[in-house]
């Protein structure tokens, strides 16, 4: 089955966070979001039969604390992916990789056995690191310079395309590798996996113009992402002759009544907020990563709660087609969604906001 994530033709959508307990809500309400296999399988075949584009996980091993321990309960996201992708025949399903805690030869292995078994829908998000805990956890110290997480991230991603592009067997002497005899078969099922980087620091940017299909971002909403877009885009052409795609989250509460949505979005994320995880998560945030400004983490608390900082798609089926058509017109090839209950809010979603955006011509209709 040939790839169509990268065909650029029309608003791609995805799914965010799915594989971890709460998804992207830090909610202690009893009904959040599992994040168990079970709930996975459920979501991965209502997405690819309603047209979603793909699946993207994190990859976690400690959680945030509080009441819920935030993200404590994630499935792997390599493991995962195989499976999803062995029971789904359209969907693209990401792999998210860190570079400092998995090895290349390894990882290259791994990411070409499942892309053999989606037959060409498996895809890599590379992330540089930035959570020291769990640093420790692996006893590996996090770099305190930027450049030197993007450097490894850099020697890391090349190691990997050279043994999916290359046949036979190659040595390499790095800066951080040093390899002898390193080759890689079965190679990917057609070709080098589509590449998402999750990085919104000047160095993630840097990183994804150079070698991504598209960048993953923050942003405070449309307007402000305008100009991440252009400064993306102009870099990977300007310095790599390279064409990238934009793609940012959201976090979605879509109701029949704008009063019932604010009423909902109240309900999990400001009077059932794990208040806690939200400041520990946010304190990490600050210290150890890029991805918010600090005018961001000084406003953005209540989009914590709700959705990971991500940007906020609340109201009607016309609202949140409103506002994902704003992402649309200011330049980004695609966004994330992330909802407290993944299966039950996509089918609404499915049955109300696709039809909109269809019509409006952000994409296509799906057969």
């Amino acid at each position: 089955m040939p790839r169509t994530i990268t065909d650029g033709k029309e608003f791609k959508l995805g799914l965010f966070s799915a594989n971890c307990s709460s998804g992207l809500a830090v909610t202690r309400i009893p009904e959040r979001w599992s994040g168990s296999w079970e709930d996975n399988l459920r979501l991965a075949r209502l997405a690819d039969e309603v047209g979603i584009d793909f699946l993207l996980p994190i990859a976690r091993w400690i959680g945030y604390g509080g009441d819920t321990n935030f993200h404590e309960g994630v499935l792997d996201p390599v493991a995962s992916a195989a499976a999803l992708l062995a029971h789904t025949r359209r969907i693209t399903v990401f792999s998210t990789v860190h570079t400092a805690f998995n090895h290349p030869v390894v990882t290259a292995k791994q990411l070409a056995t499942i892309d053999q078994i989606g037959q060409g829908r498996a895809g890599v998000n590379i992330v540089a690191g930035w959570n020291e805990p769990e640093y420790r956890a692996f006893g590996v110290e996090l770099p305190s310079d930027h450049d030197d997480r993007y450097a490894l991230a850099q020697e890391w991603w090349e190691v990997i395309r050279r043994i999916w592009t290359e046949p036979g067997s190659f040595d390499h002497d790095g800066r951080f590798f040093h390899l002898q005899g390193v080759g890689g078969v079965p190679k990917p099922y057609d070709g080098p996996l589509p590449v998402l980087n999750a990085g919104s620091s000047t160095q993630g940017r840097g990183f994804a113009a150079r070698n991504a299909d598209f960048a993953f971002t923050i942003v405070a909403g449309p307007d402000d992402g305008a100009g991440v877009v252009r400064d993306v885009r102009a870099r990977a052409e300007s310095e790599y002759g390279r064409s990238v795609g934009v793609f940012t989250l959201g976090h979605v509460v879509c109701r029949p009544t704008r009063r019932e949505a604010e009423e909902y979005l109240r309900y999990y994320a400001d009077e059932n907020a794990d208040w806690a995880a939200v400041d520990n998560l946010m304190r990490l945030q600050g210290l150890h990563a890029q991805s918010f400004t600090p005018e961001m983490l000084a406003t953005f608390r209540a989009r914590f709660a709700a959705g990971h900082g991500s940007c906020p798609l609340i109201g009607t089926p016309d609202d949140v087609a409103d506002e994902i058509e704003r992402f649309h017109r200011a330049g980004f090839g695609g966004m994330t969604l992330s909802f407290v209950d993944y299966v039950g809010e996509l089918e609404y979603f499915a049955q109300e906001v696709l039809p909109r955006l269809e019509a409006r011509g952000v994409r296509g209709r799906y057969t």
